[in-house]
């Protein structure tokens, strides 16, 4: 195989890749490493600005594969409707589960505990003592879009002894933990969780998943929090009940993106804003050089592909 690979990361950096493909190093440059047109295996630069990993492919041809190194794909959906026929998008799953999920329970245990009262008061030189906080411990979480994600929030939740974790996905299957829910029952299940985890993809059925009424439906004093993307909560109605003061949330995504400066979500009362922090750790590099030589060895074997989204055209 002679075909071209381009990596967003230097290939004399990642051990393992197989030898044939000709490696091409691009991570959003304004100049190209080589001609687009003979790439056949594109992996899209990570946390780059809105529009830069989806400007080579128009000039694509002969792509087969594209590679996010993200768990979303929404930013590369824009660019899909200039790809020939039978492309397969591939995510990165496996990559990111156990950096997001670290930062769910820091978001959760930090907006509970008041963790940045706390920093604030030790800004200003105060002891801020005395009352109760809520403890994570006896809650019950709410996950919605239980995929790998949010099966690995799980596994973190479960030592802080908290109250029965309810699982939301797509459509309802059962796992080895209990039940998982469809959607369709979230309008049911809302009212019996202290604390709702947005771990699901952004697609046409989410975007705004989370309105008023979502809102609404959960009970009083209850905890939002959103790692998932930032269009998924309709922030108007979101700072409608974070102003009232019923609800608190702890948000790594935001829309918009990034948060500008004098938002009301910056000073809205009982919120913690994290600027999409989940995924780069430095748990991310090896997961994402482990995934990007086992899918490559697949792809020059000619064997199944790990993480395929969809088949443009298909």
């Amino acid at each position: 195989m002679t075909a071209d690979v381009w990596l967003p990361i230097p290939p004399d950096e990642i051990e393992g890749l197989p030898e044939g493909p000709a490696y091409r190093h691009w991570d959003g440059e304004e100049t190209y490493p080589a001609d687009p047109a003979d790439c056949a295996f594109y992996v899209v630069p990570y946390m780059k600005p809105p529009g830069v990993g989806v400007r080579p492919l128009p000039e694509m041809r002969s792509v087969r594969v594209v590679q996010t190194l993200s768990a979303g794909i929404d930013h590369v959906e824009p660019g899909l409707k200039h790809l020939s026929e039978g492309v397969r998008l591939c995510n990165a799953r496996g990559v990111h589960e156990a950096s997001t999920a670290e930062l769910t329970l820091a978001l959760i245990l930090a907006s509970l505990r008041g963790i940045p009262d706390f920093v604030r008061a030790q800004d200003r030189g105060e002891w801020l003592g005395g009352g109760f906080r809520p403890a994570l411990a006896d809650r019950t979480v709410l996950i919605v879009g239980y995929g790998s994600i949010g099966a690995a929030i799980e596994d973190r939740l479960v030592p802080f002894e908290v109250a029965p974790v309810v699982r939301v996905a797509r459509s309802a299957r059962a796992t080895e933990r209990g039940p998982v829910h469809p959607l369709t029952e979230l309008p049911a299940l809302l009212p019996q969780a202290d604390v709702v985890v947005l771990a699901t993809p952004l697609t046409e059925a989410t975007r705004s998943l989370v309105d008023a009424t979502f809102l609404a439906r959960m009970k009083d004093g209850a905890l939002l929090v959103n790692v998932a993307r930032g269009p998924v909560v309709d922030t108007k109605a979101l700072l409608a009940e974070l102003e009232s003061g019923r609800l608190t949330a702890a948000l790594d995504v935001t829309d918009p993106e990034p948060l500008p400066p004098g938002h009301p979500l910056w000073n809205a009362p009982g919120t913690v804003v994290s600027p999409h922090a989940g995924g780069p750790t430095s748990a991310f590099l090896p997961r994402a050089k482990r995934l990007l030589v086992d899918q490559l060895n697949r792809f020059v074997n000619r064997e199944p592909l790990r993480n395929v989204i969809l088949t443009t055209g298909a």
